[in-house]
């Protein structure tokens, strides 16, 4: 199915941020910014066990569940199970993202895209997220960059794996919707060209932002709307680079990041427009894209998204974009 139908809106929370992503968040504050969420009408919560060891999917839980659940839409991900054995956080051997929740909670975070841990994995949250149901689950990171040479086989698990039970599931009404939840276009690829299991959409994130967009313009979201399936956009700030922060891809921003940042915000200060409309904006505006879902930790951030999709923008600021070679020549832009 399309998920478009499914979703309330064209703007979600992404919870990343609350399992204490790059530092140690408050409880309050996270309950608040989940809060203001709620109360400026966002309805779609997207969250995963891995986002501090389940704290994210425990501090978003703690909100959602003081509101009806017809309400809202929620989305969390399989493919990593939280143990109640104790490790040190910041000793993770999670690749790319291994120092990413140091400051979450010290369970043990097992890789594993089998069927039973699949199941066990979506019981676990349940639990967590304190609902009894859950929407659409994404299967976590089964990425190139993530697992180096041995991206093939544990994709190969996956899809015997995980990707069926997500599909029965699906069949008996467990859940609305199953997908991959990456930040890698290759597995979303590989995934489109499967006869079987079929995916209703991908979430992907950092990789169809303003500043990071080429690969998958050219090949992927064209074969998405061909096949109808819809595209998540998560990580639309590149990690915090695009608004102001110091991380590109989960580590800090190198000097050439820097540079194409300064160059797309100087053009966006040039002609009067809010960097966080640019971005937003510009994700949406690709037929394949249903959703985007920036994360927040501070409750005034969900205001600044929110009027981030309104702002008008200029047609000379997108043109001023291609002329320096800042998009794609071939990228959808809003129209005014």
């Amino acid at each position: 199915m399309s998920i478009t139908s499914l979703l309330p809106g064209r703007i979600g929370f992404g919870s990343a941020p609350l399992g204490n992503m790059f530092r140690a968040i408050p409880d309050d504050e996270a309950a608040a910014t989940v809060q203001a969420a709620w109360d400026q009408g966002i309805r779609y919560f997207d969250t995963a066990p891995l986002y501090g060891a389940g704290l994210a999917e425990i501090r978003l839980g703690e909100v959602l569940a003081q509101q009806p659940r017809d309400d809202f839409v929620l989305s969390t991900k399989v493919g990593r199970v939280i143990l109640d054995e104790i490790e040190d956080p910041a000793g993770r051997e999670l690749g790319e993202k291994g120092a990413l929740f140091e400051h979450g909670l010290p369970n043990k975070i097992v890789n594993d895209y089998s069927a039973d841990a699949t199941l066990r994995s979506v019981e676990d949250s349940l639990k967590r997220l304190r609902t009894d149901r859950i929407d659409i689950i994404w299967v976590h990171d089964v990425a190139q960059d993530f697992y180096g040479d041995e991206w093939v086989g544990v994709y190969e698990s996956a899809r015997t794996g995980a990707f069926r039970a997500l599909t029965r599931l699906r069949d008996e009404g467990v859940i609305k919707a199953w997908g991959l939840g990456v930040n890698r276009v290759e597995p979303l690829e590989m995934t489109l060209a499967l006869d079987e299991p079929r995916p209703d959409a991908f979430l992907l994130a950092g990789r169809y932002t303003l500043l990071d967009h080429e690969r998958a313009l050219q090949r992927l979201l064209p074969a998405a709307v061909e096949q109808g399936v819809d595209i998540v956009a998560g990580g639309p700030y590149s990690s915090g680079v695009l608004v102001g922060g110091r991380h590109f891809e989960y580590a800090e921003a190198p000097a050439e990041i820097i540079e194409k940042v300064n160059r797309i915000t100087g053009l966006a200060q040039e002609h009067g427009i809010n960097i966080k409309s640019a971005a937003l904006q510009f994700v949406l505006a690709h037929p394949a894209v249903a959703a985007v879902i920036p994360g927040a930790t501070r409750p005034s951030r969900i205001a600044e998204d929110l009027s981030a999709l309104t702002e008008d923008i200029p047609p000379a600021f997108w043109e001023a974009l291609r002329e320096q070679k800042l998009i794609a020549h071939n990228a959808p832009v809003p129209v005014s």
